[in-house]
C-alpha cells in the first residue's frame, strides 16, 4: 500500500516541493511549526531514518543540509533545526524548521495556518534556492 509520503513521491497525494534528486525528497510541512518547515524522505519506503544503511544515511544528510542552506536564505531565521522523530509516519524523515530559539521546534506548539499561496510562494523560494 505504501506510505503517505511513499504517495507523495509517487505524486499521487499532492506536495509543495522543494528539492528532489534520484533518492530523496524534500517538501514542505503541510502542518508547520513555522514557515519554511520542510521534511526531507529518502525515496526508498524505509520505516525508521537509524534503519537506513550508513551510505544512505550519510547521503541524506548532505542533502538535507543543501535543503536547510536554501531555507536558510529564504526564511529569515538564527539557524534550521534538525529533528528525527519518526512516530507519525512510518516512512524515514527529517525535519529541517527554521529557528530562532529551541522552543521553535517545540512540536506541541500550535501549527501553523498557512493558504495554499503562501505554501507555494515559500515553496517556490526555497526551491530557486537549492543549490
Amino acid at each position: 500500500m505504501g506510505s503517505i509520503f511513499t504517495k507523495i513521491i509517487k505524486q499521487e497525494i499532492p506536495s509543495y516541493k522543494v528539492a528532489e534528486n534520484e533518492k530523496f525528497y524534500a517538501f514542505l510541512d503541510i502542518f508547520p511549526l513555522v514557515k519554511g518547515h520542510t521534511l526531507v524522505i529518502p525515496k526508498n519506503e524505509i520505516d525508521y531514518v537509524f534503519d537506513l544503511d550508513d551510505e544512505l544515511l550519510g547521503e541524506m544528510m548532505v542533502f538535507s543540509k543543501r535543503v536547510a542552506k536554501a531555507i536558510g536564505k529564504v526564511i529569515e531565521c538564527d539557524r534550521v533545526g534538525v529533528t528525527v522523530i519518526g512516530l507519525d509516519v512510518p516512512h524515514a524523515h527529517i525535519h529541517l524548521i527554521p529557528i530562532d530559539s529551541v522552543d521553535d521546534m517545540n512540536f506541541s506548539n500550535k501549527k501553523l495556518e498557512l493558504s495554499k499561496d503562501e505554501f507555494m510562494k515559500i515553496a517556490e523560494s526555497i526551491a530557486s534556492n537549492f543549490e
